[in-house]
């Protein structure tokens, strides 16, 4: 399965979802996890006073990450995951390492 992290080295879950401007995509079977590729988006977050109106920043990401069957970040708001899963992105806010915490994530969804 292919599952999305933010993440600002490429080793640890550390990125908040509304900071990230890039995506490592990981495949995930059974206890190996490999690097497929790296996705680009506009950040969700911004100094933009309608911050809140950014519904379309966010179905650009989710249209970048079609194929994944989640996205995995350090933190995200309500608001903006609750709109993810309703365009078919499961959210899991779980910070750790990599491939230890995308192994064990994955054995529950």
């Amino acid at each position: 399965m292919l599952i999305a992290v933010a993440s600002r080295d490429g080793k640890e879950i550390n990125e908040h979802f509304g900071h990230a401007d890039l995506f490592y995509i990981y495949e995930v079977d059974g206890d190996t996890v490999s690097l497929q590729g790296e996705k680009k988006v506009e950040k969700y977050c911004s100094d933009d006073p309608d911050h809140g109106l950014r519904k379309p920043v966010l179905k650009a990401t989710a249209e970048a990450l079609q194929g994944c069957r989640a996205v995995v970040c350090a933190q995200i708001g309500q608001a903006p995951q609750m709109e993810l899963e309703q365009l078919g992105i499961d959210v899991y806010s779980a910070p750790g390492p990599i491939a230890a915490t995308l192994i064990e994530l994955a054995k529950v969804i």
